[in-house]
């Protein structure tokens, strides 16, 4: 199984961050590989078991996620992949925020356990063109408020 992790510090308290991504439908608010996210079935954005279709910015490709676990009180949320263009299986992800109490900053984190066998490239797209690009879209959307 195949690991990849990015982190950032956002100037802001993790409250704040928490309301910009504890609904699973609002990523693509925030994050910029993602043109559209809509949550199937009717269900809301913080259900745990809603599934949320992603359609991709760079190439219009789509995605489907399911929301496993949502804590409000660990600032948490854990999503598995059900459908991807990506050669992935056994896809989990996890995002999480950790309040930073020097400055009321937040360590945010996100890191994602997979198999492929194309371990490499994959964790080059997801780390660099996914996790990464979205923290530092998700901090950038912090600065000057």
């Amino acid at each position: 199984m195949a690991k990849v992790y990015a982190s950032v510090v956002i100037d802001a308290p993790a409250s704040a961050v928490w309301s910009k991504v504890r609904n699973f439908d609002n990523v693509a608010s925030w994050h910029p590989s993602i043109r559209s996210c809509e949550i199937d079935d009717g269900r809301s954005g913080d259900s745990v078991g809603s599934v949320r279709s992603i359609v991709l910015a760079k190439d219009g490709s789509s995605m489907r996620e399911q929301l496993l676990c949502l804590s409000d009180f660990d600032y948490t949320c854990m999503y598995c992949v059900l459908e991807t263009s990506l050669p992935v299986d056994n896809c989990v992800a996890t995002l999480h925020l950790t309040p930073i109490t020097d400055g009321d900053r937040t360590f945010a984190e996100w890191s994602a356990d997979f198999d492929s066998n194309q371990e490499k490239e994959v964790s080059e797209i997801l780390s660099q063109d996914f996790l990464q690009s979205g923290l530092d879209s998700l901090r950038a959307g912090f600065l000057n408020t």
